[in-house]
């Protein structure tokens, strides 16, 4: 597929994916949204050896992504009539999330800039979100009258606790990367010049780490949430089960052992 509104790649098992809009702030219409699916969907069925084994989102030029784009048709309000915007969120936000939260390999968002609204809650529905320091994020919704998608009122809460939650919400601050990182909200806040070199260390980590076990972890993870001891406990022994069977686990023991670096295969 010939994309337009996103960039491409695929390095050393690093995919890499860019918002594309840099003139928009790399805001989000329909149309990036079905390249944007695509391509996960993509990276999703690959099955060849020089598959992707970790997913970098990050946008282009001075921002990661200002949310929906207010001029697309899908919520714009024409000849006074509202647009459905519920029908956005669950044709395009929400399965976006989803193919995030169980796609095969781990995601990582770099946030090179201001991530406002949909953009916010898309950088932090990545397993780990790293910025550049002069970045920022901004709850945006209540400022044109709604509130955050793209699984804002779930991460927020779980990240911070409900009383920055909310006020990250509902009174809409630029909340500074450096910040964000202290609150708990992202993994790091990294000086602007060592950015580029954070995020390919990362990603580079990421890729030669046992594939199976990282997504496992994310998803053992998010179940918690609405599981009790015992449940949690049963599942980890389910996936425990799965990956002591994985080619990964038998080469983590042999490199224990043999005492040298593992050579992680993501099988």
């Amino acid at each position: 597929m010939k994309y337009e509104h996103i960039l491409h790649d695929l390095v050393d098992g690093v995919a890499t994916i860019t918002l594309n809009r840099p003139d928009k702030l790399n805001s989000f219409t329909e149309a990036m949204h079905a390249e944007l699916r695509a391509a996960l969907d993509a990276l999703q069925a690959d099955a060849s050896d020089e598959r992707a084994r970790v997913l970098v989102l990050t946008g282009a030029g001075r921002a990661f992504s200002a949310g929906q784009d207010l001029g697309d048709r899908a919520v714009a309000i024409e000849s006074g009539n509202p647009p459905d915007i519920g029908d956005t969120v669950e044709r395009n936000y929400k399965p976006l999330v989803m193919r995030l939260a169980n796609l095969r390999v781990p995601t990582l968002a770099a946030v090179n800039g201001i991530a406002a609204g949909a953009g916010a809650s898309l950088a932090l529905a990545c397993d780990i979100t790293v910025a550049a320091s002069s970045a920022s994020f901004l709850q945006a919704f209540t400022r044109i009258g709604l509130l955050p998608d793209t699984g804002g009122t779930w991460f927020l809460p779980q990240r911070v606790g409900m009383a920055r939650a909310l006020g990250l919400a509902l009174l809409a601050p630029k909340l500074p990367a450096t910040q964000a990182a202290d609150w708990g909200l992202i993994w790091a806040a990294v000086d602007d010049a060592e950015f580029p070199a954070t995020v390919a260390s990362l990603a580079r980590q990421l890729a030669q780490a046992p594939t199976k076990a990282l997504v496992r972890t994310r998803q053992a993870m998010h179940a918690a949430a609405t599981h009790t001891l015992e449940q949690q406990l049963s599942l980890e022994g389910a996936y425990m089960r799965e990956l002591g069977w994985s080619a990964d686990y038998a080469e983590g023991v042999a490199a224990f052992v043999g005492k040298r670096a593992p050579r992680f295969t993501g099988r």
